[in-house]
């Protein structure tokens, strides 16, 4: 059907454009397009007077008045510039409502059937720098039909163009693409460039669901896409920061041979990074150099940049090595991007060594954002004094502070609760003219949340929204965080409501925080519908959110479904650590699944990660109470001496408490087999335990493997005895037995 109206349009403007050009048109110099000379109106007619009446014109006059005016103007423009203008600009002395639509397709089909495809492109750029004929679509169709006759594609391809741009404008583009596509059904000769075109222009305005679904369509037609189709897809979606979909595109693109420019490799490893997908960004890198790309300073900074944002700084180092040997120079922001990564993980010492490489080097000296990171590392370890040397150095090398500057600062002061100074900052600030930003006043409402101000922080919130700064996400989470803490879940999803309402989307962080704190409440029904929310919105759980899960269904004395959630955190690509494992073996204990929990245990420590102290107590108290103390021995033998040492010291005290005075002995005398000095308290402990329960044989049986501390032990025992069988009251209230022994210790000599 589309194809027999074009048909049909195409005979009907043939037609109309041999008609007009009757009467003598004929082509004679200077201009070899059209000669009015048989009709002195035409050649004498003053122009001022094709606008004062324009609708006083008859249709074929007007459109011969403006071919003739179209063929003078192109060849003013020719003849006055040395190389022929791709898209010249006409100079017409008429304005757009002289023209209807319907004849300015008439101009366009007579010039292009008499003057020729350019003089027809010309008048077409002119028409379409008006609103009137820039989203008029026959317009288009007829002069790619007349291109397209003449044989002329790569023209017909810059008409398509610029009609999908100009129709993208108006929410008009899947009507510009089904144009494009029937174009190729009156003779069009699609190609990559045509791809491109859809391609880009789909991506620059968002819609890049469309651009992959012409992608795939012309593929179907046999279209065979460039590089630059491919890249114009990653850039898209790196853009939009959906990195998984702009990996999927690069890979389909270096699967083919094709590379990225160094602009979009340093768009890749920005996005990937921020993204948390460094290890795949490395992989990347190393294809793309693997592939031929040369990287540059920029690249490698970026990927630097990245890799310290994320701790990594052993690698960033490398790649710092990896960069000289291929003769490239690191720059100043090399040099600080390393040392603001040194600062973040708190290895101030080499950071300064390294600032003061900086200091001393003839070629790049260390500029405001080098200062601004060594301050705020100073600041993050609350040496102030330094952080305010720095500051009076940077003045005398002429280095202005800028806003960063002051509000590492001002966070550092927050941090030790001056707040005084911080404030006064916030003067200096306003009185040099710069501007707090949101980041420095969530400084200073999260520093006045910590320290337990937080009407105050509320109150400073106020102030900031007044002077028009917008509260971020990381104000949100600040808030949400202290109203968890004081246990208002209430107030924390209100705050998390208003977020969402103000088109702020939360980061996993925030699910994380609120996560957290259902699960210390036991909800873990809504704990499980916020972690299932966060991962359709394409978030990925952290360590700390699955931990948290783990944590709250163990609390509830539900294991299986905290042993789910510690299996999936491989797919979210979670490595669990200490804690992780710690609260998942305490809930198998609780529930006596002690060859469970015994297996976890020794899992953690074959991958290296060494179990906290209430994990090891944990899991060897539990065999000790189930009467397999040899299990918990082999347990704890696995640990360094230090760690041992201390654990059995713990569970010895542990063991006395509970009366359990024979399995006490047990580890009492491989504690003695270690050391031969034991610490005061788990000595009065194990003593105690003996006196109590009448086991005098086990004190006595000591006496030969007790040192010089025994004769002290036992005056100590006898104070600890009196104060036990006296059974002591403090403030009214009997204590237990290991209160008691708290403070009888404290009056020990």
């Amino acid at each position: 059907m589309i194809s027999f109206t074009f048909h049909r349009l195409y005979r009907l403007h043939h037609f109309t454009a041999s008609t007009t050009l009757l009467n003598g048109l004929l082509f004679s110099h200077p201009c070899p397009f059209f000669n009015f000379n048989s009709n002195p109106f035409w050649r004498y007619t003053q122009f001022n007077s094709f606008t004062t009446n324009p609708l006083s014109s008859d249709f074929d006059s007007v459109v011969k008045r403006v071919c003739s005016l179209v063929s003078e103007s192109y060849c003013k423009v020719q003849e006055n510039t040395h190389f022929k203008s791709r898209h010249p600009k006409l100079k017409l002395p008429i304005e757009s409502e002289y023209l209807t639509q319907e004849q300015a397709i008439t101009v366009v089909a007579s010039l292009a059937d008499e003057g020729g495809s350019m003089l027809a492109l010309s008048f077409f750029y002119w028409a379409i720098g008006y609103v009137k004929f820039r989203h008029f679509m026959r317009l288009y169709i007829v002069l790619a039909i007349y291109l397209i006759k003449n044989g002329n594609f790569e023209r017909t391809h810059e008409v398509m163009h610029f009609m999908l741009r100009n129709f993208c404008e108006v929410g008009m583009l899947k009507e510009a693409v089904d144009m494009v596509f029937e174009m190729q059904n009156q003779g069009l000769v699609l190609n990559a460039g045509s791809l491109n075109s859809v391609v880009s222009v789909a991506t620059e305005m968002g819609h890049v669901e469309m651009a992959e679904k012409v992608f795939g369509e012309m593929c179907d037609r046999g279209v065979c896409p460039d590089s630059f189709c491919f890249e114009s897809m990653v850039v898209a979606y790196c853009r939009m920061g959906r990195v998984v979909e702009a990996d999927r595109w690069l890979s389909a693109m270096l699967e083919r041979g094709f590379l990225v420019d160094n602009a979009t490799c340093t768009l890749i490893m920005s996005v990937f990074c921020d993204k948390g997908s460094v290890n795949r960004v490395l992989w990347i890198f190393n294809k793309l150099i693997e592939l031929g790309l040369a990287p540059n300073v920029i690249n490698y900074t970026c990927l630097i940049n990245g890799l310290c944002k994320k701790g990594i700084i052993k690698h960033a180092f490398e790649l710092l090595e990896e960069m000289v040997r291929k003769g490239l120079k690191p720059n100043v922001f090399t040099h600080t991007v390393l040392i603001d990564g040194l600062c973040k993980k708190g290895w101030m010492d080499k950071a300064f060594r390294l600032f003061l490489k900086l200091v001393k080097s003839d070629n790049y000296k260390p500029n405001v954002h080098t200062y601004t990171a060594m301050i705020a590392g100073y600041c993050k370890q609350e040496k102030l004094n330094r952080a305010e040397m720095l500051l009076s150095r940077m003045q005398e090398q002429e280095l202005v502070p800028n806003a960063n500057t002051y509000t590492a600062l001002i966070d550092g002061y927050c941090k030790v609760g001056n707040f005084d100074v911080a404030y006064k900052l916030l003067r200096v600030m306003d009185e040099k003219g710069l501007a707090p930003s949101i980041f420095t006043y969530n400084a200073v409402i999260d520093g006045l949340c910590k320290k337990g101000r937080v009407q105050e922080a509320y109150q400073m919130l106020k102030k900031g929204i007044q002077i028009g700064i917008s509260p971020d996400l990381v104000t949100y989470t600040i808030l949400m965080s202290q109203s968890c803490k004081l246990g208002d879940n209430g107030q924390a999803f209100a705050l998390f409501s208003k977020m969402v309402k103000a088109g702020i989307s939360p980061d996993m962080h925030t699910y994380t925080t609120l996560i957290a704190a259902l699960c210390r409440q036991k909800k873990m029904k809504d704990s499980e519908k916020l972690f299932d929310d966060a991962v359709i919105l394409g978030l990925i759980p952290t360590k700390e959110t699955c931990t948290s899960m783990i944590c709250g269904y163990c609390r509830d004395k539900n294991v299986a479904m905290a042993k789910k959630y510690f299996q999936r955190m491989g797919e979210y690509g979670c490595v669990p650590d200490s804690l992780t494992y710690g609260a998942l073996i305490s809930g198998l204990c609780k529930e006596s699944k002690l060859d469970e929990a015994r297996d976890l245990y020794n899992s953690m420590v074959d991958k290296g990660i060494p179990p906290c102290e209430v994990t090891r107590l944990t899991v060897a108290y539990e065999y000790c109470k189930n009467n397999e103390p040899t299990i918990a021995m082999g347990l704890l033998d696995r640990l360094e001496k230090k760690l041992w040492i201390r654990t059995v010291s713990t569970l010895v005290r542990k063991l006395c408490s509970e009366k359990n005075v024979d399995v006490a002995a047990l580890f009492f005398h491989k504690l003695l087999d270690k050391q031969q000095s034991v610490d005061r308290v788990t000595l009065a402990a194990f003593m105690s335990a003996c006196y109590e329960s009448n086991n005098y044989d086990l004190v006595s049986s000591m006496n030969e493997r007790i040192t010089k501390d025994f004769d002290l032990a036992l005056t100590q025992m006898a104070k600890l005895r009196k104060i036990l069988f006296q059974g002591k009251l403090l403030n009214g209230i009997l204590y237990s037995n290991d209160v008691l022994e708290r403070e009888a210790l404290t009056n020990l000599p």
